[in-house]
């Protein structure tokens, strides 16, 4: 590709009213796990950008993320793999929701409350066997912006492991929730510089899983940042 030394692009990800349908799926799933955790919502009125005046609190938050942040494809109302098959020909080779080490389907819809630690640490998801060979879309839902959408580091996935500074697997925890993926904590020109590309709404970011992103902290003063995680790995024919 031609952004194969930035190690990742920002493409055209939805047709018609394709990102429609997808956000009202993650609303109803985000409404469901307010239910479940005896939050009460009028699902009539409630908007994905005021998740954090019904969820208050970091317990609260985590038992929320609990549901949301390991969710398989048939959970949502819209077809995933029709994604799957929009950036596999984009990227010239096929690819599919379904991830064989773990034997299903893998989606993570990212909530981040304003000015909160709602975040992941800089990591390379290639560290975990099951997303070594897999590529890492990033899509913005709601409230995601300059001042909060996904961090990374341009060319990081080029950088050898001997010029990282790392923690072991759990070796990083943030508000309660251990990481089970490594921190990076600098590279050997020290403290790592990330940018954050902004896709827009529609658009989706494709990034390398050996390329270091994290640390979305959502800047907005009272906006919820939503955002949905796909890995999707190439199917080897």
């Amino acid at each position: 590709m031609l952004w194969e030394n930035d190690g990742f692009s920002v493409v055209k990800a939805f047709e018609g009213d394709e990102f429609k349908n997808l956000q009202n799926s993650i609303r109803q799933i985000i409404i469901g796990a307010l239910k479940d955790n005896n939050i009460s919502v009028d699902s009539s009125i409630f908007q994905l950008k005021d998740y954090h005046k019904y969820v208050t609190t970091n317990e609260l938050h985590n038992e929320v993320v609990t549901i949301t942040r390991n969710l398989e494809t048939s959970d949502f109302n819209f077809d995933i793999d029709l994604l799957a098959k929009r950036f596999g020909d984009i990227l010239g080779y096929k690819l599919t929701s379904w991830v064989e080490e773990l034997q299903k389907s893998h989606i993570q819809i990212r909530i981040s409350r304003p000015n909160s630690l709602d975040i992941n640490p800089p990591h390379r998801d290639g560290y975990l066997s099951y997303w070594e060979d897999i590529v890492n879309v990033w899509l913005p839902i709601e409230g995601c912006n300059k001042k909060s959408s996904l961090p990374v580091v341009p060319e990081s996935h080029l950088l050898p492991e001997n010029e990282i500074l790392r923690t072991e697997s759990k070796g990083a925890k943030i508000n309660g929730n251990v990481y089970y993926v490594p921190c990076i904590l600098e590279t050997k020109d020290g403290p790592i510089q990330m940018i954050r590309p902004n896709p827009k709404e529609g658009e989706a970011l494709l990034f390398t899983p050996f390329l270091i992103h994290g640390a979305a902290i959502n800047q907005n003063e009272d906006d919820t940042r939503i955002s949905l995680e796909l890995r999707f790995p190439r199917v080897i024919c």
